[in-house]
Parts: C-alpha cells; structure tokens; sequence
C-alpha cells in the first residue's frame, strides 16, 4: 500500500508523541525541538506499552512503563529494560501534512 497521509504537522506538539494507526500498525509520531518529524513503532519492545503515552527527552522517547529511551533516529533502546529496537519509519512531509508507508521502514 502506497503512503498515507496521517496527520498535519501542525497537529504535532513540540517535544510530545502522537499515535496514529496506519494499516493496523500503531505508530508513534514526533516532532522534536529542531522541528524535524519522526515516526517509530508505539509498541515498547520490552512490554505491550504504547510509546506514544511516554517522554521525549531530545532524540528519544522514553517508554513511561518501563523506562527505556528509543532512538527516534534508529528505534534502537538506550537503556534496559528493552533490548531490541523498534522499527523508525520513513516520513515525507508534503504541504504541511505526514504522510508514512507502513510498511518502509528506514534503514540503520
């Protein structure tokens, strides 16, 4: 399936997740404090959490369960709990909206 628009960025809060389901997979949405969007899985890789619900802190977001930080570049953790990344999707930004193809993902 082609990319889908999934928001505006103007629905995004600075330095705050949004989570949006496309195609059935949930995905966390951020626009950071240099004004850059990102887009990574919402399921914390540790335990069935939404990532969306938790902190940004700079290029991370941290699972507010668990207390594991997720690269927004890489969806790598950067700390324990988690271990295994969750996946970063690539974002275009076209007229002012987020469009996102769930099913590309970046690679790191």
């Amino acid at each position: 399936m082609p990319r889908q628009k999934v928001l505006a960025v103007s629905d995004l809060v600075q330095d705050q997740a949004t989570r949006v389901v496309v195609d059935d997979v949930p995905i966390a949405i951020v626009l950071d404090a240099s004004g850059d969007v990102h887009a990574i899985g919402d399921t914390c890789s540790h335990g069935q959490v939404s990532l969306a619900e938790g902190f940004v802190d700079g290029d991370t977001l941290e699972c507010w369960a668990h207390g594991s930080a997720f690269s927004l570049i890489t969806g790598v953790p950067q700390n324990f709990p988690a271990y295994e990344p969750v996946p970063v999707f690539v974002v275009e930004i076209e007229d002012g909206d987020v469009y996102i193809d769930p099913n590309v993902t970046k690679e790191i």
